[in-house]
């Protein structure tokens, strides 16, 4: 947020806690952003919790300052207009912040801030324990309210890599995922997935707690075997959660981040079906394929838009592209058909390296410690040498060609565009009259 915007907010935020002030309430930072400041970090979102005052009288008390409108579950939760700031009311009007902050998850997000005096309300030692690094549960009793709070401390394990305490372990290992919104667990996993520098902690955590379970995609991965020459490493799980953790290390932009990490997480699901001894060896022959079929399912499964399981699935089906076309040569048609499969999908060559880049680097293998992938950097220089690495090269002949050649819309159309196509990915031929003489009749 620049720093003009920060102040603005700033002064609207003493604005507000005036404002209840006056109408006998208090008005409080609360959650993540007094955290974040507490860790010296900006933060995404600031949260104000009012205590003494119903929804009514808030909105009553803020109506000098601009609309208000309720959102959130129950629409209990007030938003100012130009300001994005969530502001809730307690349970009840007479609890004080350390009975309020008992519904928060975590001790290290229990914390408040007045805004007016600058006093830190910590009554339940969340400061304490941001400083030691220890994940607890601010109340035992209310930590089950919502089972999705065992995502949330994965993915706290793996933003602040924090020791999760004994006794919040043992909660977490006791809530139940099935009843729960999977939109609501698809978007704390991309948190996770996203958010987060090292998503392996968290995934390690889930599988500690038991809580594979609710994903057996990932939980069939455990115990998978390898071929020690190209993974000593050891399992596919193993090798699945490195890769994830060198996906989140990679150069990439926000565009770019969800379909990456979360093909990264995904890309060998299909290992757990295709693997076989095969001459006293371990293969795994066709699990990009499965592994793209599983992923779609398990992403259909979370409802996950629509245009990321296109991008994860192309990306995950040809992830082994990049090492083969080095491998075995391939020429300008092969990369430029291989551009336009995954642009199709909106993904480009570019990206699909990066994957293929995390799945190399997700070993313990020479290249793997030197962080280094010759195939990668051949290939992705091969892209860019024919022109393809961002895009696939645009269609030199569209329908407007057609109808000047005195062909009526219809289903021939499509037939003769895929043909001209072909031709030119086989050729590189741009001039639509010298394709068009290849496919059209003379």
């Amino acid at each position: 947020m620049p720093e003009s915007n920060a102040q603005e907010d700033e002064a609207k935020i003493q604005k507000i806690a005036a404002a209840v002030q006056t109408a006998g309430g208090r008005a409080l930072i609360v959650g993540g952003s007094v955290r974040d400041q507490q860790l010296g970090r900006p933060s995404r979102d600031i949260d104000i919790e009012v205590l003494g005052l119903d929804l009514n009288q808030l909105e009553k008390a803020l109506s000098d300052l601009g609309r208000t409108h309720r959102v959130g579950r129950d629409f209990k939760v007030l938003k100012l207009s130009g300001l994005e700031i969530d502001l809730s009311v307690a349970e009840q009007t007479d609890l004080s912040f350390e009975e309020a902050a008992l519904r928060r998850d975590l001790t290290i997000n229990s914390m408040g801030l007045d805004p007016i005096t600058g006093e830190l309300l910590d009554p339940h030692s969340g400061q304490s324990d941001l400083k030691k690094g220890i994940l607890r549960a601010t109340d035992p009793k209310r930590f089950g309210e919502d089972p999705l709070r065992i995502l949330r401390v994965a993915r706290m394990a793996s933003e602040f890599k924090m020791t999760v305490d004994h006794d919040l372990r043992r909660l977490c290992e006791k809530q139940d995922l099935k009843d729960v919104a999977v939109e609501r667990i698809f978007s704390e996993l991309s948190k996770l997935l996203i958010e987060t520098g090292e998503p392996s902690r968290g995934l390690h955590f889930l599988e500690e707690t038991k809580a594979l379970r609710f994903f057996p995609e990932l939980d069939a991965l455990r115990g998978v075997p390898q071929d020690p020459e190209w993974h000593p490493e050891g399992d596919v799980w193993i090798h699945t959660t490195l890769s994830v953790d060198c996906a989140a290390q990679i150069d990439k932009n926000e565009r770019e981040a969800p379909p990456l990490m979360w093909s990264a997480l995904c890309h060998d699901l299909g290992k757990s079906e295709q693997t076989t001894e095969v001459d006293g060896r371990i293969r795994s022959i066709g699990h990009d394929r499965k592994s793209a079929e599983i992923s779609q399912r398990f992403l259909e499964r979370l409802c996950a838009p629509n245009e990321l399981n296109r991008q994860v699935a192309a990306l995950v089906r040809d992830h082994l592209a990049p090492a083969l076309f080095v491998s075995n040569p391939a020429g300008p048609r092969g990369y430029r058909r291989l551009a336009r499969r995954l642009g199709s999908s909106g993904v480009n060559l570019q990206l699909l390296e990066k994957l293929a880049r995390a799945d190399h680097w997700g070993r313990t293998t020479n290249d793997a410690q030197k962080r280094i992938f010759p195939a990668g950097d051949q290939f992705l220089e091969q892209a860019h040498t024919f022109s393809v690495a961002l895009q696939p090269i645009p269609d030199a002949v569209h329908g407007r060609h057609l109808i000047a050649h005195g062909l009526q819309p219809g289903k021939k159309f499509g037939e003769i565009l895929d043909r001209c196509r072909a031709i030119q990915d086989e050729t590189g031929e741009t001039d639509p009259q010298v394709i068009l003489n290849q496919v059209l009749p003379s």
